[in-house]
């Protein structure tokens, strides 16, 4: 039994460990795509037209541009200080919010609110910087895997909150907002104990294959809870509670993974010196100059890079676009006629989970097998997410709940795909910031796309209320909004397969690596 108590839990069942909760804390990060849960309460207290409600969103997601301060403090800072941040500058963001909505103050100044709404934003840059840096690091040989499964669990947040809300409040705004600012708060303090980068281990791959299926069909399995609930038609409180109850056993559930780790390989360290893979190759080969493609690069040297801009780019025209419909739901569901759009943000949250969790395995899958570049698998995103543009535009009936499943799937791909690409082109050493670099996307999609484009053209077809504000009702609100970013995916489809042309060397050494 002193033997027992002696022994320190192997780093393998330490880096589970962290995974588990890094999948807590992603499954309460979402936050930033719930905007249009709460969007139509704060434009009838504040009176504002839909392009000052659009300005509000773009404030939100201008916090990710601040998420550089993470990606600059990711190399100096633990990942314990980075959650603590993100989750105190979550509970003041989002709680000032839930003051105004509940009315327990007055309407805030205008000004006063972005500053709140970007404080929500930024915050889970924070979560997610501390999250991506040390899984990533702690799963070298598994990055598309492991950013499936984290950024899966981040699109089944919304449809998380969404749903909880529903149950034990019935979709009340105010009700929701508490969730947002004091749910993360809670989880990332018990994160803190239990998420750091281990020592790396001789993992035996089979085991780890296992484990990474558990944790898929446990995902798939909280996917489908939701989908259920969703297609219930006014669940009563007796359905409503067993549905929490059972969400929340799914999400405890994955502990299984560290503790069967534990008791396997209690009392060996198992540290080895493992064969590197793509991004950290370069230290026996390093020459005078800059790095190459694979090699681990600061972000200046990321930056001189046309690798770098092409990534950038693509990544702007599929995230940009994506932003722009989920942050307009509201707006767009009440333009074709649906007083009720809760069932759409979880239909893209779900299908964006599936798009995520797929497209990370499947790649990582076709790296091992036919050295197949992931700049693919975005490429064909693009086609079917200008597609899916296209049908909303027609606007034919039910074409919005398709709709809502094919951006959520595209927009799912698009982030699952990046975050291992951006590691793989760039190496892991100074990733913290890169990731951030890349993400300043999303501020910028969000600005140009919604903020610009659907704000505006909304607005010109929109007619004046009595309170000051504006409305549309019709097809024609939008249409013009979706034939844009329509085109715009297909500038994107066309970026993506350069790229994919310019690291199909990349993908094929990592292909040799890996087998």
């Amino acid at each position: 039994m002193n033997s027992f108590r002696r022994s320190p839990p192997s780093p393998s069942a330490l880096k589970w460990l962290g995974l588990v909760t890094a999948i807590w804390v992603q499954s309460i990060s979402g936050n930033n795509y719930t905007f249009s849960n709460y969007s139509a309460a704060l434009k009838s207290l504040m009176n504002l037209s839909q392009l000052q409600l659009n300005n509000l969103s773009v404030a939100k997601d201008l916090g990710k541009a601040f998420g550089l301060l993470a990606g600059l403090a990711s190399d100096r800072l633990s990942t314990s200080l980075l959650l603590l941040i993100g989750s105190i500058e979550g509970l003041i963001g989002y709680g000032a919010q839930w003051l105004v909505v509940s009315q327990k103050i007055k309407p805030l100044p205008y000004w006063q609110m972005c500053i709140f709404l970007c404080m929500g934003g930024n915050s889970t840059t924070w979560m997610n910087t501390g999250v991506l840096v040390t899984c990533l690091r702690n799963f070298r040989k598994n990055r598309g895997t492991v950013s499936g499964i984290l950024k899966g669990y981040i699109a089944l947040s919304t449809a998380i909150f969404t749903d909880f809300c529903s149950a034990l409040f019935s979709d009340n705004p105010s009700s929701f907002l508490a969730l947002l600012s004091l749910v993360p708060f809670a989880v990332c303090l018990a994160a803190i104990l239990f998420l750091r980068e281990v020592p790396r281990s001789a993992d035996d791959e089979t085991e780890e294959f296992k484990y990474f299926w558990v944790l898929n069909a446990v995902s798939v399995a909280v996917a489908v809870t939701l989908l259920v609930f969703d297609s219930i038609p006014n669940p009563n409180s007796f359905l409503s509670r067993i549905f929490c109850i059972v969400l929340l056993s799914l999400l405890v559930s994955p502990l299984v993974i560290p503790l069967h780790s534990f008791l396997k390989n209690k009392g060996g360290s198992g540290e080895v010196a493992e064969a590197l893979l793509a991004g950290e190759s370069g230290a026996d080969n390093a020459v005078e100059g800059k790095p190459v493609i694979g090699e681990d690069h600061t972000i200046v040297e990321a930056m001189k890079t046309f690798e770098f801009w092409i990534m950038f780019v693509s990544f702007l025209c599929g995230v940009g676009t994506g932003l722009a419909v989920m942050n307009n739901m509201g707006q767009i569901g009440l333009a074709l006629g649906y007083d009720d759009v809760s069932i759409f943000i979880s239909l893209m949250s779900i299908w964006g989970f599936f798009g995520r969790i797929l497209s990370g395995s499947a790649s990582e899958h076709f790296i091992k097998k036919a050295g197949m570049p992931r700049p693919l698998w975005n490429a064909a995103s693009q086609i079917l997410m200008a597609l899916g543009y296209i049908l909303l535009a027609i606007a034919i009936p039910g074409s919005l709940y398709i709709g809502s499943i094919v951006v959520g799937i595209c927009y799912g791909v698009r982030l699952a795909i990046t975050v291992p690409m951006a590691s793989e082109v760039f190496g892991l050493k100074n990733y913290g910031m890169i990731y951030n670099v890349l993400i300043l996307n999303l501020p910028l999609g969000s600005f140009l796309f919604s903020g610009l484009l659907a704000g505006i053209l909304y607005d010109m077809e929109a007619t004046t209320t009595k309170t000051g504000g504006n409305t549309c009702v019709g097809a024609h609100c939008y249409r013009l909004v979706f034939v844009v970013m329509a085109c715009s995916c297909a500038i994107g489809f066309a970026m993506d397969s350069f790229l994919a042309f310019r690291t199909k060397r990349l993908y094929s050494k990592m292909r040799a690596l890996k087998r």
